[in-house]
């Protein structure tokens, strides 16, 4: 299934620079969906890529990954700064692991130390949540925030892959809900043990999905950044 645009097609980017943190991961993705929405994009490695950056993607891959390369790069604390300084940025997958405050199951490196995230958004995520690489599935989302794509029959739901995908188990204060996935929806529902799984969050410009719209032709959760970074949303 492919998901639908804005109508008619938008290039709400035009004008705005965006990188995607290209150190492991589905990068090529993202900065190929920014692009079809009129941005300039870096893929971004290295800590002075973030300077004069609109907003920033961080893209699903392997969240501890990600961590130990940043590391390497120089760019944790940079990026970490940058996001307290108000830098908007929208995580995929490992990427809403990254942005996370706290993971309730973190992985430990050889010594016993848990993974690092650059944080940003109050909430609590858990890793791997709805299961292993086979337990993969699709399914329709109810998702707020994307009244600017409705037509004559209302907003589209949007059709997210969840692959090895995280859920929220806690969100704080000023951070809002904006899609969960029903247990009935889901394709190992027992999984789910009956309760409805946050899957999509937004806090001030920083916003993270569980799944990978930039893998279905899903355009309008891109769109929905840019109208953040822009103030438009």
């Amino acid at each position: 299934m492919t998901n639908p645009t804005s109508v008619p097609p938008s290039r709400a980017g035009t004008g705005l620079r965006i990188g995607v943190l290209a150190l492991q991961g589905d990068f090529r993705e993202h900065l190929h969906a920014m692009e079809d929405a009129g941005a300039t994009c870096i893929g971004v490695r290295r800590p002075a890529e973030l300077d004069g950056l609109d907003g920033l993607v961080i893209p699903g891959g392997e969240s501890t990954t990600i961590d130990k390369l940043s590391r390497a790069f120089g760019l944790r604390e940079p990026l970490r700064r940058h996001i307290q300084d108000g830098l908007p940025v929208f995580g995929s997958c490992a990427g809403m692991i990254l942005l996370a405050e706290e993971i309730a199951d973190p992985a430990k490196d050889l010594a016993g130390n848990p993974q690092q995230t650059f944080g940003g958004l109050d909430i609590t995520v858990r890793r791997n949540a709805f299961g292993r690489q086979r337990e993969s599935f699709e399914t329709d989302l109810d998702f707020r925030g994307l009244d600017f794509s409705a037509t004559a029959n209302g907003v589209a739901p949007v059709h997210a892959v969840f692959i090895r995908g995280p859920w929220v188990e806690r969100v704080g204060d000023g951070v809002e809900v904006l899609a969960k996935v029903e247990p009935a929806r889901a394709s190992h529902p027992g999984a789910l043990a009956g309760t409805a799984r946050i899957v999509a969050v937004r806090s001030g410009k920083l916003l993270a999905t569980s799944f990978h719209p930039e893998v279905t032709g899903e355009k309008r959760v891109h769109e929905l950044f840019i109208r953040m970074i822009r103030g438009e949303a």
